[in-house]
């Protein structure tokens, strides 16, 4: 190894290759090890950081080791504070790239439903692993989503905190997080005890960012990303702030064009490539994630059994609500009896409004 090139932790050496990333007080370096094994290793020095960033890096350490083995949260293979040097070391896996990234590339193009459930279900399953140890992460973002080997991996446990055990919520003292994806509880503050300013956030915080990503990766934008900054932190909390769905995903509504009678029946891009409606599906899902309330938005396990991930198919679900239908006819034979006509008759108009039904529903 190139000895200009090398660092070591826990006296175990590496070869740096390139810089990957990099902030006030850190780095990130896709790294070699003595055995062709590559990692990323983040490196930061003490000295351009504050206290609470250094209590931010022993804190993700800590909830790292916590989650090891999970596969939907980046794993910490090797860990070193060295406090005579003033710097710490984290041995991590390598990711080719992160969420957002993969959406800068794809522009004003949808990622296509069958991506969208893929990430979202993995999203899903990363915080509803933190959430069942009573982690809120309170920084959710494409950017803290790594691809590694082609599946979503949580990351960056710097300002993520344990819920008290006799507590459904955390509190903090300053407003962290990403502006964009913040929920209107965490721009909010409540007065405390004390005459300190706190925040008081729980696992629906979480819910909120991931249905800000779910946008994204619908519309190619966050809801509030074309707001300056003073009046975004006064939108986010405020429900007279009307967040816009509209039809067709990742930018392909041209502003006005809803309610022109003159627009294209099938809109296009530029190109002349077909433009994709949003599934009713989606379009609920984001919505009742984006609730403004808190109590409102549904819970990780719910969204992992809502047909957004698991449609159900016109076959799947005529047998079935023909079944029950059938079932409940027959408990109430008066009904038949008026209807007079024979069970196979019976079964075609039951099939007919099922039908229906299932069509009504599809486009809620």
């Amino acid at each position: 190894m190139d000895p200009k090139r090398t660092l070591a932790v826990n006296g175990r050496p590496y070869q740096k290759i390139s810089i990957t990333g990099r902030g006030g007080s850190s780095k990130v370096y896709k790294a070699m090890s003595a055995k062709h094994e590559i990692f990323a290793i983040k490196r930061v020095s003490f000295s351009r950081a504050d206290v609470q960033a250094i209590e931010g890096y022993v804190n993700e350490i800590i909830l790292l080791r916590k989650f090891e083995g999970n596969p939907y949260i980046i794993q910490l293979f090797d860990a070193e504070i060295n406090k005579e040097r003033g710097l710490l070391h984290m041995v991590m896996e390598f990711g080719e790239t992160d969420l957002a990234s993969v959406l800068k590339r794809c522009g004003s193009r949808p990622l296509g439903m069958n991506v969208i459930r893929l990430y979202w279900e993995q999203m899903l399953r990363a915080v509803q692993t933190i959430h069942e140890e009573r982690v809120v992460h309170a920084d959710l973002k494409p950017a803290n989503y790594l691809l590694v080997k082609g599946s979503l991996k949580l990351i960056d446990f710097g300002i993520a905190k344990a819920i008290g055990n006799d507590t459904t919520n955390i509190h903090r003292e300053n407003q962290i997080g990403t502006v964009n994806y913040m929920s209107p509880e965490a721009i909010k503050e409540t007065n405390t005890d004390g005459g300190k300013r706190m925040m008081k956030l729980g696992r629906a915080s979480d819910i909120w960012s991931l249905g800000i990503i779910l946008y994204q990766m619908c519309y190619g934008r966050t809801p509030f990303a074309q707001l300056p900054l003073f009046k975004k932190l006064a939108s986010i909390p405020d429900p007279s702030f009307i967040i816009s769905y509209p039809p067709y995903m990742a930018g392909c509504l041209q502003v006005g064009t809803e309610n022109d009678p003159n627009a294209d029946a099938e809109p296009k891009f530029p190109d002349g490539t077909k433009k994709i409606q949003a599934p009713p599906e989606l379009l609920r899902v984001m919505r009742i994630c984006l609730q403004r309330d808190p109590i409102k938005r549904m819970d990780i396990p719910d969204l992992l059994v809502d047909p957004l991930l698991c449609p159900i198919s016109l076959d799947q679900a005529l047998p079935s609500a023909m079944s029950q239908m059938l079932s409940l006819l027959k408990r109430t034979p008066h009904v038949l009896d008026q209807w007079d006509v024979s069970e196979a008759q019976n079964e075609r108009v039951l099939s007919s409004l099922v039908h229906a039904l299932h069509q009504q529903e599809q486009n809620r």
